[in-house]
């Protein structure tokens, strides 16, 4: 008998003979069975075994129930997620190291790819800048698909009725013209896009051009009225206080463009994207119209929503699965980063151009590390939510199944469930540890340059 059969106790002539009729044969034809087939292959062709592949294996078709199977691919769809996850900050760590000429990164295992990573990045700041770095960034915005949320409760719960079947956001989306107007009275509409005649009265991120001198909290490029941490061509061309080439931070006020990579206030013309609260009913044309809909009980997206996502009223077996479908599939999207600095007195242009080099390399890959941690966290938090499920919710689920008038598949599918949930603590296990080695990593790296975890 394969290891993953069910045996039912009491078995005996009668037993058998029900098994052969119940797969449509007789006793002359179990008489009749070869010496590969027998009982074991006769119980198997009646799928009155369990699946040679488990859920450890990737196989979620456990036990034949919709509700049930949809749980074990939940845990299969989060540990993916997870996978990916730790790939994703690996990556940022190889591409780093391969900036550095780290020989041998690729065979290096996570703690000493990201020990060396750390080395690297610490020597730059120690040979180029005084004091450390400054970096600033608006957390990164993760937005769930509301449709699949949605999905994931119908599949779940069939007895459900389809028209509540809609789950709610409980953040800001982009909604339509009708929505927006309601959104507006009530204060919560955004407009993204372009700044009405470029005068952005909310937050402008890019290019920010200052004719009349003005404060920049990103960088200046152009004249500084105070100090620059880093000038156009390597030397600071300063008289009487005032920076000619400022390319860096400024402490004064900067004439030029203020470049705002992370958003900020612009007190001249924003040429590049503009977040603002219209001063009328709707957006510019052209601007996509953001609200805050949590206060709104009929409110519709017209896309992904940015915040926490309530699932629709479903059976108490359904809703860890049907959170961590949508938990899993969430996408975070790299902040902008605005990094000051000051260089180092007596720093050659070579050792400055090298410097920015690096500058540039790291914020592309430190970004894409937020996104990543961003997601990281959500992951892990529907990891544990199913673990609890698996003993909780899905398996009172099964056990009461199993009391109710069931045929012989039913039961025994349920049976493979029961064994099953199980197995989900070690298979998630896996998973939170890959995670939790990434999120370690993630916080040795941004200690190196003063970002908290």
């Amino acid at each position: 008998m394969s290891a993953r059969e069910t045996t039912l106790p009491g078995q005996g002539l009668l037993g058998i003979a029900g098994l052969g009729l119940l797969c449509g044969f007789g006793i002359a034809s179990l008489q009749g069975c070869d010496d590969g087939g027998g009982l074991g292959g006769l119980a198997k062709q009646c799928g009155l075994v369990c699946p040679d592949e488990g859920l450890a294996d990737g196989n979620a078709s456990i036990s034949g129930v919709a509700s049930i199977d949809g749980f074990f691919s939940a845990v299969l769809e989060v540990r993916g997620a997870a996978a990916t996850i730790s790939g994703s900050i690996r990556a940022e760590l190889e591409g780093m190291a391969s900036f550095f000429g780290i020989e041998g990164y690729a065979d290096m295992d996570l703690p000493a790819l990201t020990a060396a990573v750390k080395g690297e990045i610490e020597g730059q700041l120690s040979v180029a800048v005084e004091g450390g770095l400054t970096i600033n960034y608006d957390p990164p915005k993760c937005e769930a698909d509301l449709e699949v949320t949605a999905k994931a409760a119908a599949e779940c719960d069939v007895e459900a009725d389809p028209g509540s079947i809609e789950a709610k956001c409980e953040g800001s989306c982009e909604v339509s013209a009708d929505v927006a107007a309601e959104c507006s009275a009530m204060g919560t509409l955004e407009c993204e896009g372009t700044a009405p005649n470029f005068q952005c009265e909310g937050s402008c991120t890019g290019s920010c051009q200052l004719e009349v001198a003005a404060e920049c909290s990103g960088s200046c490029n152009g004249q500084c009225d105070g100090e620059c941490s880093a000038c156009a061509g390597g030397n600071c061309d300063t008289m009487g206080g005032v920076t000619a080439n400022c390319a860096g931070s400024c402490s004064g006020m900067c004439q030029g463009e203020c470049k705002l990579e992370a958003g900020g206030s612009c007190g001249g013309r924003c040429e590049g994207s503009c977040k603002y609260t219209p001063a009328m009913a709707s957006c510019e044309a052209g601007a996509t119209a953001k609200c805050d809909v949590s206060a709104m009980a009929e409110a519709k997206c017209e896309g992904k929503c940015e915040g926490s996502v309530t699932p629709p009223m479903v059976k108490a077996e359904c809703q860890a699965q049907v959170e961590a479908k949508a938990e899993a599939r969430i996408e975070c999207r790299p902040p902008s980063l605005s990094i000051g600095f000051q260089f180092k007195a007596g720093l050659d242009a070579d050792g400055q151009a090298r410097f920015k080099a690096f500058l540039e390399m790291f914020k592309g890959r430190f970004s894409a590390m937020l996104a990543v941690k961003a997601k990281l966290d959500i992951v892990a938090k529907a990891a544990g939510n199913l673990v609890t499920s698996a003993s909780g919710a899905v398996k009172g689920a099964v056990d009461t199944a199993l009391e109710g008038d069931l045929d012989l598949k039913a039961t025994i599918g349920l049976g493979c469930a029961l064994d099953a949930l199980g197995e989900v603590s070690g298979v998630l296990q896996a998973s939170t540890g890959e995670l939790t080695a990434s999120a370690n990593a993630f916080v040795e790296i941004g200690g190196a340059v003063g970002v908290g975890g």
